[in-house]
């Protein structure tokens, strides 16, 4: 007489609580991610007591239609770093400083293009910019 069964269960772990559990842990950490603090980097910023002026040794304005001064006088962007060296060496400084007034409508290209040509001739660069950035 044969008294075993025939069809054996084969074993299984049960799963249904586990999706409930992953969707639970999943919401709360969507949900925690959006109140934590963004600025997870904390920086030292310096800070000054008063403004920090440069002397202005040489101005290099560049007005809306891309058009380079060195002081007032118009020139060409090809003799821009020859304009640099002559105005440099008229002021005879000891650490000599480029500032570069550029309009809103200037581009990037135009202001880069002066600090490379301020950079070639080992000379300190500065960005005039409005206090009140209107």
């Amino acid at each position: 007489m044969n008294i075993r069964k025939h069809l054996r269960e084969s074993p299984q772990a049960h799963t249904s609580a586990l999706n409930d559990i992953l969707f639970i842990l999943l919401l709360f950490f969507l949900i925690i991610s959006t109140l934590a603090n963004p600025n997870v980097v904390k920086l030292s910023i310096p800070k000054a007591k008063s403004d920090t002026k440069a002397k202005q040794t040489v101005v290099i304005s560049i007005d809306s239609k891309q058009h380079f001064y060195v002081g007032t006088t118009l020139i060409p962007v090809d003799s821009l770093q020859s304009s640099i060296s002559r105005a440099v060496a008229k002021s005879q400084d000891a650490e000599p400083t480029v500032v570069i007034n550029a309009d809103k409508q200037a581009t990037a290209d135009d202001i880069v293009a002066v600090m490379r040509a301020a950079h070639a001739l080992n000379l300190r660069t500065v960005l005039a910019v409005d206090k009140e950035g209107k």
